[in-house]
């Protein structure tokens, strides 16, 4: 089933490209149905990036998907157009009245920040504190996923010695979780952070489960036992080459940065790296949307 997004947006085209069912809303409001809302809190730079890689996984499953993006009122972006913005994006003073069945919040390039210099962290707060009453279920993603555990668990972040920046391999603790329904034993998926999460504090948490890790990349997917918030700290949105865009932007900005790892093909950045996560991906998507938002939310909301 298709995601309903507007007729103008950029991603529209290339999602159509991919052969991804996609209804623009004149089309949307003829079916006879409930479709679920998702709002998408997209903290990445490079917005329109984001967009694309979330709408190719939401796009995948035999729901109904209403998406509205929404911004942040309190901080400038500098690598989107504010006509885009203007256009496909609202702020939390637009939609804090209405209600969504699922809510994704991403990453952000800020880790060496405190929290508290994040300089929209307080309206940041102001959503998370809405989402629990207004949200059946949200999906925070690496640095989304750092907040989320510090505001609502106390959890914080640490620095790493060195970027955790690869393709690692990661297993399962329980799979009968519904999470990680088909999921391998053992699988991949990206990293690219330079803080991390205490496995000892998440496990300790009694309110916490640490549906899965890795032994070179630590803490990957928390869930919190309502199942109201799903933490996974790396980016299984990522396509194949953006580790590699990220590798030579912060070498044409002199950042010393080291190869991914396990990521290029013996090692050589002029190989085509190959997407091993991309079946978990959608996997994951597929699973949060049926089991934590569609089977979760109220027909109506009250």
């Amino acid at each position: 089933m298709p995601i309903n997004i507007p007729k103008q947006l950029p991603a529209r085209e290339r999602l159509l490209e991919e052969k991804i069912f996609v209804m623009d809303e004149e089309r949307a409001v003829k079916q006879d149905i409930r479709p679920l809302s998702v709002l998408i809190l997209n903290l990445m730079p490079e917005k329109e990036r984001t967009e694309l890689q979330l709408l190719r996984l939401l796009g995948n499953t035999p729901l109904q998907v209403n998406i509205t993006f929404m911004n942040m009122a309190t901080h400038e972006s500098k690598n989107t157009s504010k006509s885009h913005l203007d256009t496909f994006y609202e702020t939390f003073e637009d939609v804090k009245n209405r209600r969504f069945d699922g809510m994704i919040i991403t990453g952000a390039p800020i880790e060496h920040l405190a929290f508290e210099d994040v300089n929209y962290w307080d309206e940041l707060k102001d959503i998370m504190n809405w989402s629990k009453e207004n949200v059946t279920s949200v999906l925070h993603i690496c640095w989304g996923a750092q907040a989320a555990l510090y505001h609502h668990y106390g959890i914080g972040k640490y620095k790493l010695p060195a970027k955790c920046f690869g393709v690692y391999k990661h297993n399962v603790s329980n799979p009968t979780i519904k999470l990680a329904r088909g999921f391998n034993d053992e699988f991949t998926a990206p990293h690219s952070r330079y803080t991390a999460v205490s496995i000892e504090e998440i496990e300790k948490d009694p309110r916490l489960t640490l549906l899965s890790k890795s032994e070179d990349a630590g803490a990957f997917i928390i869930i919190s036992n309502d199942e109201k918030h799903i933490m996974i700290t790396g980016h299984l949105e990522y396509d194949a080459t953006t580790l590699a865009e990220e590798y030579n932007r912060d070498l044409q900005k002199g950042v010393e940065v080291a190869l991914p790892e396990n990521y290029f093909p013996n090692d050589e950045v002029t190989n085509q790296p190959p997407n091993s996560w991309r079946s978990h991906t959608h996997l994951l998507f597929s699973n949060w949307l049926n089991y934590y938002v569609y089977q979760e939310t109220p027909y109506e909301w009250k």
